[in-house]
């Protein structure tokens, strides 16, 4: 079987579960995927704190063949960034696979890496992220939508949801099963059950947690 690179793009901001719920899934299966992680320093901490240890600088990076951007607080401010967008832009554009979780689309779409395309994105964030991409065709109701090769999730856990249908498309269902089953993941398997389209339940911030 065929063996893919998985860059994932890491900022200031990063939310955990965005890259560590889909790289559990792969490192799972290293003879089919090789991960390595882009950031602007050597250290980048996520939402949490937690710091990570880059692989590469962004301006070092090898060509792409699977991109992985998440979310995250730090989309924010990266989706005015023109320096990160046009960098974004430009090393993705030729990548075999580029894919988000949650309001990684955001900086997809800014970046124009989404024109043409249906994407979705964190339910709470939605009218945010669209508002990055005009002529993206955003699909509000979806646990991950896949356009050609474009792949985009809801938010945060849904992006282990995306990633085993990922996998599936690259390797078949059986590897995938396979691997969800190893890290005892009960997947959706239906991209467009959505139960947290219509919630509106306080966040853990409004409760002040």
């Amino acid at each position: 079987m065929e063996r893919h690179r998985v860059s994932v793009v890491l900022f200031e901001g990063f939310e955990l579960l965005d890259v560590f719920g889909p790289v559990e899934l792969f490192s799972a299966a290293p003879q089919l995927f090789a991960l390595e992680f882009l950031g602007p320093a050597p250290l980048v901490a996520s939402s949490q704190g937690i710091e990570v240890t880059t692989t590469h600088r962004y301006d070092s990076a090898d060509a792409a063949d699977i991109v992985l951007v998440p979310g995250g607080r730090g989309t924010r401010p990266l989706a005015q960034d023109a320096a990160f967008l046009g960098w974004l832009g430009e090393y993705a554009a030729s990548a075999a696979f580029v894919t988000s979780v949650c309001t990684g689309s955001a900086l997809l779409a800014a970046s124009g890496l989404l024109d043409g395309y249906r994407a979705t994105s964190n339910k709470r964030a939605f009218d945010w992220v669209a508002a990055q991409g005009e002529r993206v065709d955003w699909v509000r109701q979806a646990r991950w939508v896949e356009d050609r090769n474009r792949w985009t999730s809801s938010g945060v856990a849904a992006g282990m949801d995306m990633t085993a249908a990922f996998i599936a498309h690259l390797h078949g269902a059986d590897v995938a099963r396979s691997l969800t089953d190893y890290v005892e993941l009960d997947v959706h398997p239906d991209a467009t059950r959505d139960p947290f389209a219509a919630v509106t339940s306080p966040t853990p911030r409004q409760l002040g947690l």
